[in-house]
């Protein structure tokens, strides 16, 4: 179950804007502030029915989106090849473009963290 729930975090946290305030606002309240099927239900004054539908499709949304653009998987990719920079630039033996280059590789994994 941790798993989905990080799956679903990962997808709202790209896809999230895609969706409807209705679809985020019933992912975000079961996957991340854990309320139940009830709470969400009488939040929005609807069925326990209806939230589990608009869970199910709002969860397919999320990984047709992930399926078809491929954000997340991009994401790792280049988050692992700037790691795999980093390391490679701390072996290196001290010269002048040293510093440069790993003050260049810090500034994209901030740039990359924050956008």
């Amino acid at each position: 179950m941790l798993d989905k729930v990080l799956k679903i975090a990962s997808l709202i946290d790209f896809y999230g804007a895609l969706l409807t305030d209705k679809q985020r606002r019933c992912l975000e309240l079961h996957y991340l502030e854990d309320w139940s099927l009830a709470e969400i239900a009488g939040e929005f004054e609807v069925s326990r029915q209806a939230v589990h539908d608009i869970l199910r499709r709002s969860e397919q949304l999320l990984v047709s989106y992930e399926e078809r653009l491929g954000l997340i998987e991009r994401y790792a990719r280049i988050e692992a090849s700037i790691k795999e920079l980093d390391e490679c630039v701390s072996t290196l033996d001290e010269w002048p473009q040293k510093e440069k280059i790993a003050r260049k590789i810090r500034s994209l994994m901030n740039d990359f963290k924050e956008g």
